[in-house]
């Protein structure tokens, strides 16, 4: 819901995220001002009455009720397209979608704070009967943002929250088993690449603590020296992670890297020094991204079971959608869902 008010520079998009600016309240909040919902003060119902005209904003009643009657399309908002981690969710929830009569436009957020924030209060989203939403931008600190009014499926690591419906996947442990099998397999410098400094939320903050339990648990020494970090995951980060490790003469004998992309440079930059891998270095993945298959030698990998991750994401947001239950019962509360990971054993490590 959101109009257009006169400015200076012409017409103005308003939403409801900038009323709730204005007014000094939650989204949540300026939605039940709208929907003139009880128990919300007479105070707070002022100031949101104020802001709603200073700005011009307006309910657009149309979409409103196209909404209502549902349009049978909802929305899946990912990082990147280019990624074959979101590439694949993508596909896998378009596949899901169309199974319960859905259809699903895709909206790339590209890494930034603002397009994560717009796809939650853009007006397109009054054009939607639901939305899948997986950020990366966004932490703990925006959990108010999640207070939409349409039925929201939360993806990902960066924000838990018992407000919405929220589909996870086993980042500790699937980094954990990874590392733990590199152990088993005789290795004992065991470097990981792909830590984002100064994180304590996300995928990578948790598969580096799944990382480090492995090797406390097997009583591996942990070596500061074989952390490399890497803001973004992909081939090339992987190639100068690894390179910057041999170049300061850390050489390791396993290698766990944070997604396939990375491990997919790391086994270049291996190559390139005329090491063998598993011989020399193993290497292991984490996504079971398709191409981790075919590379040379095909690479051993963590999947995160994105088909249940998508039939969940799916079947909840259409239950929300119908007015059901998200999952088996009667319960209407939010729902937390982990979805399994496991051990996809290929040839980039060595045999137990």
């Amino acid at each position: 819901m959101v109009r257009k008010a006169a400015g200076k520079g012409g017409d103005h998009v308003v939403t409801m995220r900038d009323v709730a600016k204005a007014a000094g309240v939650s989204i949540k909040t300026v939605s039940n001002v709208v929907n003139d919902y009880e128990f919300v003060s007479d105070a707070t119902r002022e100031k949101v009455s104020k802001a709603i005209e200073e700005l011009g904003y307006t309910v657009n009643v149309s979409a409103r009720n196209l909404r209502t009657g549902q349009t049978g399309i909802i929305g899946l908002a990912i990082p990147d397209l280019q990624m074959p981690y979101f590439a694949q969710l993508s596909s896998l929830v378009i596949e899901e979608a169309k199974k319960v009569g859905l259809r699903v436009i895709v909206e790339p957020t590209l890494y930034s704070r603002e397009g994560e924030l717009d796809v939650l209060h853009d007006v397109r989203t009054t054009m939607l009967d639901g939305l899948i939403y997986s950020p990366l931008e966004l932490g703990p600190s925006d959990e108010g943002e999640l207070n939409v009014d349409y039925p929201l499926v939360l993806l990902g690591e960066r924000i838990f929250t018992k407000a919405v419906d929220h589909i996870a996947t086993e980042n500790v442990e699937g980094a954990k088993r990874a590392t733990s099998y590199l152990i088993q397999t005789g290795c004992r410098r065991i470097a990981v690449v792909g830590v984002h400094e100064g994180e304590d939320v996300g995928s990578a903050a948790l598969r580096f603590r799944g990382y480090r339990e492995a090797l406390e648990e097997a009583g591996v020494d942990f070596d500061e020296r074989l952390v490399v970090p890497s803001r973004m995951w992909h081939r090339i980060d992987g190639v100068h992670a690894m390179n910057g490790l041999f170049d300061s003469g850390s050489v390791p004998d396993g290698v766990v890297a944070l997604n396939d992309m990375l491990a997919s440079g790391v086994m270049h930059a291996i190559q390139m020094r005329d090491l063998r891998i598993p011989d020399d270095i193993s290497v292991i993945g984490f996504d079971n991204s398709d191409d981790s298959q075919y590379l040379s030698p095909a690479l051993t990998t963590i999947s995160p079971g994105l088909d249940a991750v998508a039939r969940l994401a799916v079947r909840v947001l259409k239950n929300r959608i119908d007015g059901r239950p998200p999952l088996d019962g009667d319960s209407t509360a939010p729902v937390f869902r982990k979805v399994s990971s496991t051990l996809v054993v290929r040839q980039s490590t060595r045999a137990m």
